[in-house]
């Protein structure tokens, strides 16, 4: 019987965490730690933390007993402060690694992102787990990612008895998720680069849950790409919404962020189009083959429970 710490267990996915592993048989307690307290949850004690503050995790880890943490605590919507989310996902992971080998936990759940990769002209069309973590010093979120997965690299070398599962996960869908990428669809028209298919892999919710909650109670140790089958370009999307595509040059594209930047109207820069551009499209396999499990929904499936959550996305429904 294990017990569970998450860390930003109050949020979106902590909480869809924290419900999965409620409905094992083989999880004795779950601590859901965030900096505040959230909505009563039956068979869930919250607990204040902030993963910024060098000294407060070993004292819960050591309260509870805690022999697993699921480190989920990330900033929500990067972009708009760049040294507040380093100190959260990359200083935060530092402080969360620690207080694991001082309190003696015998395995760390993260979620990583597909990010970590980078968005590269020359990505594969296909992007497995031995592929280099390459990220994108221009943009903050996928350097972050990739910094907290060397870091993971150097514990797995200095402290083995540590054990790590680590998700790259691809974009995430569901009932209530609002986000950059989700904002891409809010349109009339959908923005699409000229010269790119730009296809994402999307993950329900749920899909990922499950996945950690295996990995936190019986799962083997490792590192996988979790994303649903198949993948959807943007002229497939705008095709689904019954929307037109805005089609626009990578170069024009970068000079309009440049300078709406400059203007202060919006906080994205030209960083921004390669995440747009050349975006890693992660394989399964060893998802399916060595963790042994199979998300329930594909790409497609999960955009279309999104639509189903958000009608208004689509102009029209289509079949």
């Amino acid at each position: 019987m294990t017990r569970v710490l998450i860390t930003g267990g109050g949020g979106f996915l902590g909480t869809h965490v924290a419900a999965a592993l409620t409905a094992r048989g083989d999880v004795e307690l779950i601590v859901s730690a965030d900096l505040r307290s959230g909505q009563p949850r039956l068979g869930v004690i919250d607990a204040l933390l902030d993963v910024t503050d060098p000294d407060a995790l070993a004292p819960l880890l050591r309260t509870h007993r805690i022999d697993t943490v699921v480190h989920l605590a990330a900033i929500v919507n990067p972009g708009h402060d760049v040294d507040l989310e380093y100190r959260v996902d990359v200083t935060g992971t530092a402080h969360v690694l620690a207080a694991c080998i001082e309190t003696g936990v015998r395995r760390i759940v993260v979620s990583s992102s597909g990010a970590a990769y980078g968005y590269h002209r020359d990505n594969p069309e296909w992007i497995d787990e031995d592929q280099p973590l390459r990220g994108n010093d221009a943009f903050p979120y996928s350097r972050h990612k990739r910094l907290v997965e060397e870091m993971l690299a150097e514990y797995r070398e200095s402290h083995p008895a540590l054990e790590q599962v680590i998700f790259r996960i691809g974009t995430i869908l569901g009932p209530t998720v609002q986000n950059q990428i989700t904002a891409l669809w809010d349109g009339r028209r959908i923005l699409r680069i000229s010269g790119s298919d730009s296809p994402f892999v999307f993950v329900w919710v749920d899909d990922v849950a499950a996945a950690m909650a295996r990995a936190a109670a019986d799962g083997p140790a490792g590192i996988f790409n979790i994303a649903g089958d198949g993948r959807m370009t943007v002229t497939e999307i705008a095709r689904r919404l019954g929307k037109s595509t805005l089609t626009i040059p990578a170069g024009v594209l970068a000079a309009a962020l440049r300078i709406g930047r400059a203007l202060r109207l919006t906080v994205h820069g030209p960083e921004k189009v390669p995440f747009l551009r050349y975006r890693p499209v992660l394989a399964n396999s060893r998802l399916k083959a060595r963790f042994g499990y199979t998300p329930a929904l594909t790409s497609r499936q999960a955009f279309e429970a999104y639509l189903a959550a958000h009608p208004h996305v689509a102009e029209h429904r289509t079949a």
